[in-house]
């Protein structure tokens, strides 16, 4: 009976030993692996690269558009200037 406890103590330890030797502790990537990490790698680059020119892009546009906002608002004094002097118009001595 003490036979019989060892042997299969034994044989217990030994199929735990080849669960760890034919599966390892850590698995290297595949080939496949790799080329899906690398392809993801590469998206996210390029994304991230992309999302860099948007926002030079949007802050480029935003200064632009602050520049057409001063010329507006000068046009429209300028406008307003306008018609201030064509209400005197009618008033002004002749020379």
């Amino acid at each position: 009976m003490v036979i019989f406890k060892k042997l299969k103590a034994v044989g217990v330890v030994t199929i735990v030993a080849m669960l760890f030797i034919s599966t390892g502790c850590s698995r290297h990537p595949s080939e496949e692996q790799i080329r899906v990490l690398e392809e993801a790698r590469s998206a996210a680059l390029a994304a991230e690269q992309k999302l860099a020119d948007k926002r030079q892009e949007c802050a480029q546009l935003d200064t632009e558009l602050a520049g057409k906002k001063r010329e507006l608002d000068r046009v429209k004094q300028e406008r307003e200037d306008v018609k201030r002097r064509l209400e005197q118009w009618p008033n002004w001595p002749e020379s």
